[in-house]
């Protein structure tokens, strides 16, 4: 687990500003070992979120693959699918988490879908750093 892989992730949600309004600025990077191998930002409402630009950038093996995220995937479909349901569906193996979503609608749910589909799940590297950027982002939930 590489505090700079997340830091590269952070650096990517700033992209996602001003443009992904109503959603949070999430940055996410998809890593083989200790390369980064693809990237992605939130895209504009209705569009993707991060975790499905960097997949979707991706077309190797998912085998060692881990995905760095800002945000807890989010758990439920609204204008786009559910984020931690695609991460499962791409055979993905570990996911590091900066950050609980504190959106009630989400909130713990992501993470318990990747684990009860056997996926890693680490939470909590940079957090403090990813928090700070989001809170203005994350509303009062």
């Amino acid at each position: 687990m590489l505090k700079s892989h997340m830091l590269k992730a952070l650096a990517l949600s700033k992209s996602a500003l001003p443009n992904c309004k109503p959603n949070p600025p999430v940055g996410c990077v998809l890593v083989d070992g200790d390369q980064i191998v693809s990237e992605g930002f939130t895209q504009p409402i209705g569009c993707n979120h991060a975790e499905v630009e960097a997949l979707n950038k991706y077309s190797g093996s998912m085998d060692n693959i881990t995905a760095y995220v800002t945000l807890e995937p989010c758990s439920f479909v609204g204008r786009t699918p559910a984020c931690a349901e695609t991460l499962v569906k791409s055979g993905i193996k570990k996911v590091v988490v900066a950050m609980l979503d504190p959106d009630p609608r989400n909130r713990g749910k992501g993470i318990a879908i990747l684990r009860e589909a056997g996926v890693e799940v680490e939470v909590g590297l940079c957090s403090e750093q990813v928090s700070e950027f989001l809170t203005p982002y994350l509303g009062k939930s």
